[in-house]
């Protein structure tokens, strides 16, 4: 099997406009590893590269409804079959994203959990707004210690499914997962920026979605019922401003929420890939151009 190039990172850090350079050069094709851009309707707010998606294919964005199932047990089968489908037409896969269990799944594998219990898992929110995400945060700790040291304290969505699956197999999460060792070869790339260039990027990127119309794409999803999907499975962009449509906040109280919540998440991303030892690149450093001659030569093997 010809080896895998895994392209991640935080958000807004610029992975899209290298996986393309690196797409055109090598004639591949693009696995999305973003867990919202799976979503048909979320254009804006997930950032699609739509000019990208023009020149080079890409799989997996745009496969399910807002509200349909989606997990990472399921990214995993529909990425096997595209990784197969894109070598066996003589192209190179390049997994691109910043889901990090995404790509953790991929890589190593999730066995089968059991289906969603969704009156567990309203009733599991229920208590974080109670007691808060902390007291759900520390029940994992004590039942899955190893699972609740590979996600972040607030990352209710993750806390909450594996407490779900705990109560009901009686096992801890982790006993799902393996991470002992890839499936794949692969060439694992981070890239990253100067923190305050970063996160100047991210205010920008997000005051420019909503130029870009990110208001009406959330209006449009609230309107055809899925409120409770956004609101409930922390779709970061698109949460924030359901409350500006009901009136509840101000536009602009919005917009510093959704900027905060994904300063945040761009943080939880740096640690994991971090963790991970692969080859991390600055993109305030180095060029684009440079990042894609390094990325296609690592692939080809060259020096």
């Amino acid at each position: 099997m010809k080896r895998l190039l895994i392209i991640g990172g935080p958000t807004a850090v610029g992975k899209s406009r290298v996986a393309c350079c690196v797409a055109e050069r090598l004639g591949g094709e693009i696995v999305s590893a973003d867990s919202m851009a799976v979503y048909r309707g979320m254009d804006i707010g997930t950032a699609k590269p739509k000019e990208c998606m023009k020149e080079v294919r890409h799989h997996l964005v745009d496969v399910v409804d807002p509200g349909e199932r989606f997990d990472a047990k399921i990214f995993e089968n529909l990425a096997l079959k595209a990784i197969e489908d894109i070598q066996s037409r003589g192209k190179a896969p390049i997994v691109v994203g910043g889901t990090y269990l995404y790509i953790q799944a991929l890589l190593f594998g999730i066995e089968d959990t059991p289906e969603p219990n969704m009156v567990l898992r309203e009733r599991l929110y229920r208590v974080a707004e109670r007691k808060g995400k902390d007291f759900l945060y520390g029940k994992l700790r004590v039942v899955d210690p190893e699972y609740s040291r590979k996600i972040h304290r607030n990352d209710l969505r993750r806390v909450v499914r594996a407490l779900e699956v705990f109560i009901e197999t009686g096992r801890p999460f982790s006993f799902f997962h393996r991470w002992d060792r890839p499936r794949f070869e692969f060439a694992g790339f981070f890239l990253n920026r100067n923190w305050d260039s970063l996160s100047r990027r991210i205010e920008l990127r997000v005051r420019r979605m909503i130029e870009e119309g990110l208001v009406e794409e959330v209006r449009r999803l609230v309107e055809k019922g899925f409120e409770n999907f956004l609101t409930a499975f922390q779709a970061i962009g698109y949460k924030e401003l359901v409350p500006y449509i009901k009136g509840e906040v101000d536009l602009e109280s919005a917009v510093e929420s959704i900027i905060r919540n994904t300063r945040e998440y761009a943080r939880r991303q740096i640690r994991w890939f971090r963790k991970q030892g692969w080859r991390e690149i600055n993109l305030d450093e180095v060029s684009e151009e440079e990042v894609c001659d390094i990325m296609v030569r690592s692939y080809r093997g060259t020096p």
